[in-house]
């Protein structure tokens, strides 16, 4: 049992005041599970979600049902979360799916590259290039109607064809991103090989390049237990947008060896622990990750979650 006033709160010097979870339990979770999550239990989760105090939930994805089928439920999903007091974003992968998200009245929507060609043609049968040039008028279209626009990056610290990504490669696709309209990026750690050194170097190499931190998200893996670390890392670097995923659901449906993605929750738990503000109730969202194991049949993997709720190891 977790003693009340745990856990203890100790400032430490160098990191921001507040960080903005962007929350993709919903999306990029549930998107790998075997079998479809009912439409009424996601909205459920979402709302859940939202009212732990979440204020950035990453709704559904407008690809097409053949490529993620736990998804085709986007249309039906949307409007029964539109009226949260909290941001949306949606996945869009191209103008069909955005047209689909602008139909719904979505506010916020993100396209997905990669900084590899490998993954690139594995994940959207597309070279690095072309997949930027698919992006461009989904990107520019977007932004004439005033939509926030997210561009994430997968394999920005390594790849389970090519292994080591040089950071020049990951900087230059980033670079394309913002140049094309992108308000923010999420780097991504799709198979959760990142240390902390390697972090601070794409991220120092990014601010030469002209990319400023603020535009930063981190989006990491947990596969060799380095995620909060990485974090840490990124939060020295200034980086205040970390992304995360209640009860650490997820992984990702194109690299096998990609396990699930940071837990909420224990990151949640390391920056109270900081006095790093989330905005977040932690004991609320504990019970949302409870709740949402036993609509899946299984425990939490997130640590935070069994420590907090006695679940079985």
């Amino acid at each position: 049992m977790t003693a009340p006033g745990l856990p203890m709160t100790v400032p430490a010097e160098g990191l921001p005041a507040r960080v903005r979870i962007h929350e993709v339990g919903a999306r990029d979770g549930l998107q790998n599970e075997k079998t479809a999550v009912p439409t009424e239990v996601k909205a459920e989760f979402v709302r859940r979600l939202a009212d732990a105090g979440l204020t950035t939930i990453e709704a559904t994805s407008f690809v097409h049902p053949r490529w993620v089928p736990q998804l085709a439920d986007a249309e039906q999903l949307f409007p029964q979360v539109a009226d949260l007091p909290v941001d949306l974003p949606v996945l869009v992968p191209n103008e069909r799916g955005l047209d689909r998200a602008l139909a719904l009245g979505a506010r916020r929507v993100a396209v997905f590259a990669s900084a590899t060609e490998s993954f690139a043609k594995a994940n959207l049968n597309r070279t690095v290039d072309e997949a930027l040039a698919m992006f461009e008028p989904v990107v520019s279209r977007a932004k004439a109607e005033q939509v926030h626009v997210r561009g994430y990056l997968s394999m920005c610290f390594g790849d389970p064809w090519e292994g080591p990504v040089p950071v020049p490669q990951v900087v230059r696709v980033c670079r394309a991103l913002l140049d094309m309209g992108c308000d923010e990026l999420s780097l991504g750690d799709t198979i959760g090989v990142a240390t902390p050194g390697h972090v601070t170097s794409l991220l120092t190499a990014l601010n030469g390049e002209g990319v400023p931190t603020e535009a930063l998200g981190v989006h990491f893996h947990d596969t060799y237990g380095q995620a909060l670390a990485n974090t840490l890392a990124a939060l020295r670097h200034g980086v205040t947008t970390v992304d995360a995923s209640a009860g650490g659901l997820g992984g990702c449906p194109y690299a096998r060896s990609a396990t699930g993605n940071l837990a909420t929750e224990d990151l949640v738990w390391m920056l109270q622990g900081l006095a790093i503000d989330t905005g977040v109730d932690l004991g609320r969202l504990v019970a949302t990750s409870v709740w949402m194991a036993d609509q899946l049949g299984r425990p939490s993997p997130s640590r935070t979650v069994r420590a907090l709720s006695h679940q079985e190891q």
